[in-house]
């Protein structure tokens, strides 16, 4: 065994026998114990939305709604001992769609034929999707999401922390076949107007006071399951290449982005009532992701075998962030706090523990329906990442 590995084992077991060890305390994000994002929605927003979309409320009505949560949510967050908070994503009725709708160029297109097959333990959950269509020119005519960010910093005592998807999104599941040739017959061009209107809603959020940004990325995971390299090759993309594509667009959003800014990038297997889409490790896209990818940190699903080992973060440089999302968000039953901490130590056998945080392996509610678990259970695993990472770093 190398001597570096044999080097950060003997520490990490040290630190877990109790010595005297303690890191450095983070106090800019990722922080030790965090969280990616959405948030079950309390029934009364539920019925708020239904009723709006039947005409019965007026939006400013819905409005007040989602704000009285929004401020439940963060009061929660806050008393779990998080120390960054989202709005749950309330506003939303997919954690995606909602954002990329409102991307000039983007409209709404219904396309039956897209079904995905969902797996839970109990067997597959058919889902037909959103779908899209790109028939003008990618531009962005305002901050996305700006309204939104505006009020979730005025109610949060911690650090607020906003969630787009990434532009990865725009094009994975529909291809080429979703992007109007005759307005880009050269895909290198919807890729740079892409990166160009992602660019300018980092900066009109940066304005708005934004210092934590969340990028959140199906497709880095998605394309380490075979099944998925051999969708993007039906649909005659190239997939052995997709996942470099694709973080050639996100670093070109990034690339002026504004000092003091966090941005980290969240990657799943699929997260709907529970179920999820694709499987396997990290392995095939890790190099390339962990080395190229310009961010400051990486949240990563690994809450069961679906996600494969740790063996690829050896890649992790030295100054990026993991995010372990060890605490699943698909069902109620609590982790063990002893196995999380040895699944901590494992991940440090290959990046070092001072580079590592906690949190759920995804969202709790990537969509209105959200998991299948209840708010207090939702509650008792956010303050099980606070405690557990306390004992850890201390």
């Amino acid at each position: 065994m190398p001597d570096v590995v044999i080097r950060l084992e003997r520490d990490v077991q040290d630190e877990f026998d109790g010595e005297e060890k303690s890191m450095p305390e983070r106090n800019t994000p990722p922080f030790r114990a965090d969280h990616v994002g959405s948030l079950l929605r309390p029934p009364e927003l539920a019925r708020a939305r239904e009723q709006h979309a039947a005409g019965e409320l007026t939006s400013e009505r819905l409005r007040e709604v989602e704000d009285a949560a929004i401020r439940d949510a963060v009061t929660m967050q806050q008393a779990v001992g998080l120390r960054s908070a989202t709005d749950g994503e309330f506003r939303r009725g997919s954690w995606h769609m909602d954002f990329i709708y409102q991307l000039d160029g983007v409209t709404k297109s219904q396309d039956d034929a897209l079904t995905v097959q969902f797996r839970n333990l109990e067997g597959v959950l058919e889902f037909t999707p959103a779908a899209l269509r790109v028939d003008g020119r990618i531009g962005l005519s305002k901050t996305i999401f700006g309204d939104d960010f505006r009020y979730l910093a005025s109610v949060a005592q911690t650090t607020p922390k906003q969630t787009i998807p990434s532009p990865s999104m725009v094009h994975y599941r529909g291809g080429r076949a979703a992007i109007d040739q005759t307005v880009y017959p050269d895909l290198e061009e919807f890729w740079a107007d892409l990166s160009a209107a992602y660019a300018a809603e980092v900066r009109g959020l940066h304005e708005l006071g934004c210092t934590y940004l969340q990028l959140d990325d199906t497709s880095l995971a998605y394309l380490n399951d075979p099944r998925q390299r051999a969708m993007i090759a039906e649909q005659g993309g190239d997939p052995d290449n997709q996942h470099l594509r694709n973080i050639a667009a996100l670093n070109a959003a990034l690339a002026r982005r504004p000092d003091g800014m966090t941005v980290t990038t969240h990657m799943c297997r699929g997260n709907f009532r529970s179920s999820w889409v694709a499987e396997g490790g990290y392995e095939y896209v890790a190099e390339a992701l962990f080395t190229q990818l310009d961010v400051d940190g990486f949240f990563l699903e690994y809450d069961d075998e679906r996600s494969g080992g740790f063996e690829p973060l050896r890649f992790v440089p030295a100054d990026k962030l993991v995010v372990l999302g060890l605490v699943t968000t698909k069902r109620g039953q609590l982790e063990s706090k002893d196995e999380l901490k040895r699944r901590i130590e494992q991940a440090s056998r290959y990046v070092d523990p001072d580079q590592l945080c906690l949190s759920p392996q995804c969202g709790f509610s990537s969509t209105s329906e959200g998991n299948d678990l209840s708010r207090d259970e939702q509650a008792a695993k956010l303050e099980l990442i606070v405690e557990t990472a306390t004992e850890v770093w201390g």
